[in-house]
């Protein structure tokens, strides 16, 4: 496979192959009531209008652990942890233990018979981004697709893929008693990650315009700048649609120890959770990858911007603390 990112297939079947009758058996544990219907969040607790089709979701992951949330979710106050429904389903939570990369959100989806999407793009799971979207089937039809970017998909119980969904897709069920149900993984893309990609792919994964994030020390290190810690931050730099993310003028930005003891950064009104990304002192967003990173010095704060390989910095200087 060429080393470019636009000539990449469109998905990919991942190394590892799980047992297919656990995972539905398991399933039974969890179905016992009505699962929450395909909805989405906003900043600031703003909850959207439900998906008009038959598609419900059961988080496993989610910010906070929230056990309702059908969203995504993303960069925000609080990192993502497990619901308590994954406590239900031993065997799938024992394979995303197995997964080497940081997990944000995890869930069971379900399209039921004769329920169709919209064509829509994902844009932030790119590869050049660091962020990936894995599929485990755990109940299918022959009648059950995904067309992604322009082909079909009936992947099979079992089987781990990942998909590039920042190109255009949708789900339809033709199936007239069968509710499609996958395991939904969103991921950071990590060397080790990678190692699970057919040969096929080794050269874009290891050459192309891919980022690939470190897993992070296993107990986060300390802020070595002191806390609270004030800042002037680029206005972009939270701003997770920005073209040019280190442009731009200063802002007020503060970071400290939440109540929960949670590393917080404040900027223009918004919170976010800080998360380790090495054990040398820079922080990623927490549900967001090292597409963006800050890292205290002496002197201020150095702030980083990847785009696959490509790096761009910006240093700043510590705000002076209020007497």
């Amino acid at each position: 496979m060429t080393a470019s990112l636009t000539a990449a297939t469109e998905a990919a079947q991942l190394s590892p192959v799980f047992d297919s009758g656990r995972l539905a058996a398991e399933l039974a544990a969890v179905t016992a009531h009505t699962w929450n219907v395909q909805r989405t969040h906003t900043y600031g607790g703003q909850v959207g209008l439900p998906a008009a089709i038959d598609w419900r979701v059961l988080p496993l992951r989610s910010l906070g652990g929230d056990p309702e949330r059908t969203d995504p979710g993303g960069p925000g106050p609080q990192p993502f942890a497990p619901t308590r429904w994954l406590s239900q389903l031993p065997y799938l939570a024992q394979i995303l233990d197995s997964v080497p990369a940081p997990l944000n959100a995890v869930r069971l989806m379900a399209l039921g018979p004769g329920a169709v999407s919209d064509s829509h793009r994902d844009p932030k799971y790119r590869l050049d981004r660091g962020i990936v979207r894995l599929h485990i089937p755990v109940v299918t039809d022959p009648a059950a697709v995904l067309v992604l970017d322009g082909v079909e998909h009936c992947w099979q119980p079992g089987t781990l893929w990942y998909g590039d969904f920042s190109r255009e897709h949708l789900v339809r069920n033709a199936s007239q008693t069968v509710t499609r149900v996958h395991a939904v993984i969103d991921a950071l893309l990590t060397a080790d990650l990678a190692a699970w990609f057919p040969d096929s792919w080794q050269d874009l994964l290891t050459h192309g315009e891919v980022l690939l994030n470190r897993t992070g020390p296993a107990t986060a290190p300390a802020w070595s700048g002191g806390l609270p810690y004030e800042a002037l931050l680029p206005s972009g730099f939270a701003d997770f649609d920005a073209p040019a993310p280190l442009d731009g003028s200063l802002i007020p930005a503060r970071i400290y120890r939440a109540d929960d003891g949670i590393l917080a950064l404040t900027i223009a009104g918004r919170v976010f959770a800080l998360a380790p990304a090495d054990d040398t002192g820079e922080f990623r967003f927490s549900g967001w990858s090292e597409q963006r990173t800050l890292q205290p010095d002496s002197s201020g704060l150095t702030l980083r911007v990847r785009r696959g390989r490509a790096l761009a910095d910006r240093h700043v200087a510590a705000a002076p603390r209020a007497s």
